[in-house]
């Protein structure tokens, strides 16, 4: 088993320590989507939804995603974020596809790559909630790491 590295000797699951890893700025950049109907897309850019503002309350819940990420993806480390960011761009292809951006960054011993996946993932899912009372339809789009800067692995982009 020595050679997985989240399973102890005795096979069973166990946090990674990092305590020796060398302390560094971390950058993660994630992606995700969300394609909703013409009447949400027309909600959101009128601020008309009747639960509230979409865009501000998703983007709050995919900050509050990537501080809390260890309690959800059990062997996650917790950390000290030190910036979340979450942008928003419609396509402009008429497909009402609102594409969301999460860029998270800490300066520790440990990646933020599930931080930044876990926000933008949750971002999708608070605009999901807040809109399904109009269109239980809409379709959340792949969710992908795009950047990774920082720690031993070095620089990650997806081409």
């Amino acid at each position: 088993m020595s050679d997985f590295t989240h399973f102890n000797n005795q096979g069973h699951a166990k946090m990674v320590d990092v305590s020796d890893k060398e302390t560094s700025t971390r950058i993660a950049i994630a992606h995700a989507s969300i394609k909703v109907k013409e009447t949400i897309y027309n909600q959101i850019q009128e601020a008309t939804n009747k639960k509230g503002d979409v865009l501000g309350t998703a983007q709050i819940a995919g900050i509050m995603a990537a501080k809390n990420t260890s309690q959800l993806i059990p062997m996650c480390h917790p950390l000290q974020l030190t910036g979340v960011d979450i942008d928003f761009e419609w396509t402009n292809d008429n497909t009402y596809t609102l594409n969301i951006t999460t860029t998270v960054k800490t300066k520790g011993q440990t990646g933020v790559e599930m931080e930044a996946l876990t926000a933008a993932s949750v971002t999708a899912l608070t605009i999901y909630d807040m809109c399904k009372a109009v269109d239980k339809g809409m379709i959340i789009g792949e969710t992908y790491l795009s950047h990774k800067s920082g720690g031993v692995n070095g620089d990650f982009n997806r081409p």
